[in-house]
C-alpha cells in the first residue's frame, strides 16, 4: 500500500516543527508545496535535500495526473502547505480527495500533525471551544455580505481567516453585524510581531488603523 503523508508545518516559528514532520520530509521521495522557495527555506533549515514540485490552487489537472502516476509507482509522497496544516482553508484538500477517489483502500493517507493557525487562536480566546465553527476565508464580492449575515447569526463560536488587504473591511462589517459581541484577532501569530487584540470590532478596528495592519489575520467571534 502506498503512503501518503499529509505534514503540518510552522506558522511562523520554525520551533514548532515536530521531530516526526522533520523525520517525514526527510523521508519522503518528493514533497508537494505552494511555493517551493518557502519550502525550499523550511527543508534548508533542517538540512534536508530532497525534491520539491509545486501544487496549489491554479495547479492544472495533468499535474495532478503527473501525481497520481507517482503514487502509483510506489513513492513516498509528502504534502505540505506554505505554513500551517494542508487542506483546512487550502488548495491540498482537492488533492487528498482526488487521491481518496482514485485509489480508494489502496493509498494510506497519513495525516503529521501541527500547527493550524485557526486552532492555535482559539486555544488562547477565551471563547467556548467545544464547539465552533471554521469558514475559511470570506468571499471578496458577491457573497461577502452574506457571509457576515450568517457570522452573526451563528450561536456557536466562529473562527476565519483574513487577509492583510480586507483586514479594517472585515471589522467594519463586523462592526454593523455583530455590534458588541466581544471578538479576538491575531496578528502575525508565533512571529516576531504575533499580536493579540480583544474587544468589540470598532475596538479592534480603530487600535488597527492607529497602528499596525500588515500582516496574517485570524479572527475568533465570541459564542451567543
Amino acid at each position: 500500500m502506498t503512503e501518503f503523508f499529509v505534514v503540518a508545518t510552522p506558522i511562523g516559528n520554525l520551533e514548532d516543527t515536530s521531530p516526526r514532520a522533520v523525520r517525514v520530509l526527510a523521508e519522503a521521495d518528493l514533497i508537494l508545496c505552494e511555493d517551493t522557495r518557502v519550502t525550499r527555506n523550511l527543508l534548508a533549515h533542517f538540512k534536508i535535500k530532497i525534491p520539491v514540485e509545486s501544487y496549489h490552487q491554479h495547479s492544472k489537472f495533468t499535474k495532478v495526473n503527473h501525481i497520481k502516476e507517482m503514487v502509483r509507482r510506489g513513492k513516498r509522497i509528502a504534502l505540505v502547505s506554505d505554513a500551517g496544516t494542508p487542506g483546512v482553508s487550502d488548495p491540498g484538500g482537492k488533492l487528498v480527495e482526488e487521491l481518496v477517489r482514485e485509489f480508494g483502500a489502496e493509498i494510506n493517507i497519513i495525516p503529521v500533525p501541527g500547527p493550524c493557525a485557526a486552532v492555535t487562536l482559539l486555544s488562547a480566546s477565551g471563547f467556548p471551544a467545544d464547539k465552533f465553527l471554521f469558514l475559511g476565508f470570506p468571499p471578496h464580492k458577491k457573497a461577502r455580505q452574506k457571509f457576515f449575515k450568517e457570522v452573526a447569526a451563528e450561536e456557536r463560536t466562529v473562527v476565519f481567516y483574513e487577509s492583510t488587504h480586507r483586514i479594517i473591511k472585515a471589522l467594519a462589517e463586523l462592526e454593523e453585524t455583530i455590534a458588541d459581541r466581544p471578538i479576538v484577532v491575531g496578528r502575525e501569530l508565533t512571529k516576531k510581531f504575533e499580536t493579540i487584540y480583544r474587544g468589540t470590532a470598532a475596538e479592534i478596528k480603530s487600535r488597527l488603523q492607529a497602528g499596525v495592519s500588515k500582516g496574517e489575520f485570524v479572527i475568533v467571534i465570541s459564542s451567543k
